[in-house]
């Protein structure tokens, strides 16, 4: 589908150069750019002493005026760039970020996670959580020195045969119907039926081409190391621009207790990832 809606999730501390990252992909995209400033409020204070409500009062005034502050630096950041926006601050208890971030990425196409968003791990955690499984909206992770584009020459779409890897490339399609090649890659993948049936990546290969996506169907053994690096590395090999992948396609729980491809993919990738769910 087009992203003719935008959404980047800032914090109060955030960079200019994640809002210019938003500003030049909205450009590319031909799309309005929504950011929302988040400011989480601090939590209440413990005790009688009048003086600590009193110091907490006056923090949470600071933490709004600073909030403020930053949301009219973003206002005139991406006023230079000449595109369609609206800026939202918002100041928030730390437990209900995801639903407010939620709630804005209900009227988003894609929601964009920059990098000083991904170095805070609690804020991350909000962001992510707000869009994918609030909204259900698509996710776009971009790390430190990667270079974005909703225009990508060479994408790796990470299959196996689920229904979240499916919303990714459904998500996706007009994004890989302009790129050079795209490469479905399945990681010791099983043939069997009603899994990846008789030849894995064939099923979906065929989807894409109708839609007149140039793919190619990697096959790829894991030979013991983890699948998330056999990803990696093969975007690295083929020169990826982008990975699209399905999130979570086991509980959050159970990826939170052992560990799993998502997980490992948030923390460590090197490559802008679009994520659906």
């Amino acid at each position: 589908m087009p992203f003719k809606t935008i959404l980047a999730v800032t914090g109060v501390d955030g960079s200019d150069s994640d809002l210019q990252t938003a500003a030049d992909l909205c450009r590319q995209a031909g799309a309005h750019l929504s950011v929302l400033v988040v400011a989480m409020a601090p939590p209440p204070p413990i005790g009688e002493y009048a003086t600590v409500s009193t110091i907490w009062l006056e923090q949470r005034d600071r933490d709004r005026a600073k909030l403020e502050a930053s949301a009219n630096h973003a206002r005139e950041t991406v006023s230079r760039a000449e595109i369609s926006f609206e800026i939202e601050g918002i100041y928030v208890e730390a437990g209900a970020a995801d639903r407010e971030i939620g709630d804005r990425a209900l009227y988003a196409d894609l929601v964009l996670i920059g990098p000083s968003v991904l170095d805070q791990a609690d804020f991350k955690r909000q962001v992510i959580n707000g869009s994918l499984f609030q909204a259900t909206r698509p996710i776009l992770l971009i790390p430190t020195d990667s270079t974005p584009s909703l225009q990508p020459k060479t994408v790796l779409l990470a299959w196996d045969s689920r229904a979240e890897a499916a919303r990714a490339a459904r998500e996706s399609l007009e994004l890989m119907a302009k790129a050079t090649s795209v490469h479905v890659t399945l990681v010791d993948p099983e043939a069997v039926r009603g899994k990846n049936g008789a030849e894995p990546g064939a099923d979906v290969a065929a989807y894409l081409a109708r839609h007149g996506i140039n793919v190619t169907v990697d096959q790829l053994p894991s030979a013991g190391r983890p699948v998330a690096s056999v990803l990696q590395q093969h975007a690295v090999d083929i020169s990826a621009d982008m990975i699209v992948m399905g999130a979570y396609g086991h509980s959050r729980v159970r990826e939170l207790i052992f560990g799993g491809v998502t997980r490992t993919m948030l923390g460590e990738t090197a490559i802008p990832i679009l994520m659906a769910r």
